[in-house]
């Protein structure tokens, strides 16, 4: 899953939008993220450190980054199926792309399916937590 399917954010994030639209209701669009979720990579037990975590999550989320700043790719992953799902678009929209890529694309999908009126303020907020971690590691490797 390291190479994107889409060839820029932005084509990512259009892609997620045209998914989620497919959609009728959120009992739908939940069930969805969850399977994306479930579809992540495994994550090894011993990866998932204090020093991995993202904080500001209600549940656990570790994020890694690896990659240089022409091309940054990031594992991630939840103890949670919903998060592990909101983890999988992230990873789908910024992962394997460059860090000027990543500073620069605004996480404009959250709002494009609906996530942002349907997720609980908790969720919303571990999601702009790992959102900002990922966009932080970005801007390290360009030196800002």
């Amino acid at each position: 899953m390291n190479e994107p399917q889409e060839a820029t954010a932005a084509e990512a994030q259009l892609a997620i939008a045209e998914e989620f639209a497919f959609f009728s209701d959120w009992t739908e669009r939940y069930q969805y993220l969850i399977d994306l979720g479930r579809q992540l990579p495994p994550f090894p037990d011993d990866r998932k450190t204090e020093e991995n975590r993202v904080h500001g999550c209600q549940s656990m989320v570790w994020l890694i980054p690896s990659g240089d700043a022409s091309k940054m790719y990031f594992d991630a992953a939840s103890d949670s199926a919903i998060v592990s799902g909101l983890i999988a678009l992230m990873l789908r929209v910024y992962s394997g792309r460059s860090a000027r890529e990543i500073v620069d694309t605004e996480p404009s999908f959250v709002q494009e399916i609906g996530l942002a009126k349907h997720l609980s303020p908790t969720r919303s907020n571990g999601l702009a937590a790992m959102l900002a971690k990922a966009k932080a590691y970005a801007a390290a490797t360009l030196g800002g």
